[in-house]
């Protein structure tokens, strides 16, 4: 049949699966959105309040999923608005394909109206970007760019299209949906690394993103109950081992458990599954696992001996490489071991409760108590992302989306949009920070619009509370930007906006404001007062160990 560039767009994506979008009209994209408007009853847009915001909904759609998430955005400003949600799906390995328009092709170049060269401006931040030019190749490269995207280790690919190419026609042939490449696992070793696992007397388990994103959870289990291992989790995998799980140690790195890092400093066997040695886990690449045998897993070449030189490696996906090594790993107990890690948990931070007043820790237990373990957390960037990391409940692998590798703030409310579009049977809680909110508050008129039940819970301190924590330990309390002082009242901007809003500042008023808005038809703000003064604890200062945990 003979199809414009729009509607070969829209075909195709469709063909792969896709029945929801998000984005931004503007005039290089108004083929597409007409092609969309002719098949709403197959595509569902979401029109979102700036670029950005669809673009982390996009992302959270992706990371709630497992499916690619899709994003459309005019050209200029438009696209460079992307770039923000596009470099976090990158550095956090989210499959994402983001679809820019630009002025016509006899146009590119000269400084056209909203023109910009977007390809070259995302080149590092995807894992690959296609330019069209030629309306008979863009079937074959939307097909490619979500192969692209979901093989391997995920990530976003870009497409920009010119106007003219939306518009000129020619013969669509439908196809199949692409399936990802797989990549073979290169299990050679995979019997001598099982050894290691069976002679060690204090091994431990280090895993991070890529168990979330290749559903590796069981397998892991199961290493971990039949070889008695102890483990701990990057912030990506939160979630993937339930809470109270034996074994399960909790979130290692900066503001991880001090039990947790007390192990991975003293193991002779590490096993880092499906992770890439963040500075916020291996603060101080000379000494980190420095008393162990290193045993790399990891779908992506690229991030062996990058940062840390394993003993030894095996490069696949990790679910194939945990199946093929449980064949040989015997079952075991390390008794002196564990009794070792139970002294260590001794030592673990425990926060204090109080009747009186909100304390960061009590808002994310009461958050997660009415909400429950079926629900969707998702968090912003700064202190109240690492609380919610540390004291959350929950239980379900793609249960908990944050901005691990560039940390962005202002991700969290198009991210809890698009995982609420995507689970409209599940509820969403957004943890943010007044900090954050001031990025993102925006898409609640999104979020109001299409009548999504998203539950922000708002840690006010009135600072930018990481940046002032830091402040406070590294540079003598000189509080500099950090105390911006605003008088923003969250409840009124809710219901300007038509959600409702709720103030609390003790734990009895957030129990009352949680049961309101578990039963809230649309979006709620809840205001919850902090003081200022609360860390994020345990804490290791960059570049420093274990040795150097920082309590009070």
């Amino acid at each position: 049949m003979i199809l414009n560039g729009s509607e070969i767009l829209v075909n195709v994506l469709i063909e792969q699966g896709v029945d929801t979008v998000f984005g931004y009209p503007g005039g290089s994209v108004l083929n597409i959105y007409d092609a969309l408007y002719k098949y709403s009853d197959k595509i569902h847009h979401y029109i979102t309040a700036h670029e950005q915001g669809a673009a982390h909904a996009a992302d959270g759609y992706a990371r709630s999923t497992g499916k690619t998430g899709v994003v459309i955005a005019t050209s200029g400003p438009g696209a460079t608005n992307l770039v923000t949600g596009i470099a976090t799906a990158y550095m956090d390995s989210v499959p994402m394909v983001a679809i820019t328009g630009n002025v016509p092709t006899q146009l590119i170049g000269c400084d056209s109206f909203q023109e910009v060269y977007i390809a070259g401006i995302t080149m590092p931040i995807t894992k690959h970007n296609f330019v069209v030019r030629k309306v008979e190749e863009l079937a074959d490269v939307v097909r490619e760019a979500f192969k692209i995207a979901a093989s391997g280790r995920p990530g976003p690919v870009l497409i920009d299209i010119p106007k003219d190419v939306t518009a000129n026609k020619t013969t669509f042939i439908p196809a199949p949906k692409v399936e990802p490449e797989r990549t073979p696992a290169r299990l050679r070793n995979v019997k001598e690394i099982a050894e290691l696992i069976n002679h060690a007397e204090k091994p431990f388990i280090y895993f991070g993103g890529g168990v979330r994103i290749s559903g590796a959870g069981d397998e892991l289990r199961e290493l971990i109950e039949r070889a008695d291992i102890p483990a701990a989790h990057t912030l990506m995998a939160a979630g993937v081992l339930g809470y109270n799980e034996k074994n399960n140690l909790g979130l290692i790195g900066m503001h991880g458990c001090y039990s947790a890092n007390a192990a991975a400093n003293r193991a002779d066997l590490m096993l880092a599954i499906g992770t890439r040695f963040s500075d916020r886990v291996a603060l101080n690449t000379q000494k980190f696992g420095h008393n162990s045998r290193i045993v790399h897993i990891d779908i992506d070449p690229g991030e062996i001996n990058k940062i840390i030189v394993a003993d030894h490696s095996i490069i696949g996906d990790v679910k194939e490489v945990l199946t093929e090594l449980l064949k040989y790993v015997k079952p075991a107990k390390h008794e002196a071991w564990s009794e070792q890690i139970a002294k260590w948990k001794r030592d673990d931070y425990i926060p204090e409760d109080s009747e009186d007043v909100l304390k960061p820790h009590q808002v994310v237990d009461i958050a997660c108590k009415h909400a429950g373990e079926e629900a969707i957390y998702v968090t912003d960037v700064g202190q109240h992302q690492l609380w919610a990391a540390q004291y959350l409940r929950h239980v379900k692998p793609r249960n908990f989306l944050t901005s691990g590798g560039l940390g962005t703030m202002g991700y969290g409310y198009g991210a809890a949009i698009g995982a609420q579009v995507a689970n409209p049977d599940k509820r969403v809680v957004h943890f943010t920070s007044d900090g954050s909110l001031h990025m993102n508050m925006n898409e609640l008129c999104t979020a109001v619009s299409f009548e999504l039940p998203v539950v922000t819970v708002i840690m006010n301190n009135a600072v930018l509370g990481m940046v002032r924590q830091w402040q406070g330990v590294f540079y003598d309390r000189r509080f500099s930007a950090s105390e911006p002082e605003r008088k923003t009242d969250y409840v009124a901007v809710a219901k300007a906006f038509g959600a409702e809003g709720y103030l609390c500042e003790t734990p009895a008023q957030l129990e009352e404001a949680m049961k309101k808005a578990m039963t809230a038809k649309g979006p709620v703000w809840i205001d919850c007062r902090i003081d200022r003064e609360e860390k994020v604890l345990p804490m290791i200062p960059a570049g420093q160990t274990v040795h150097d945990t920082i309590f009070k």
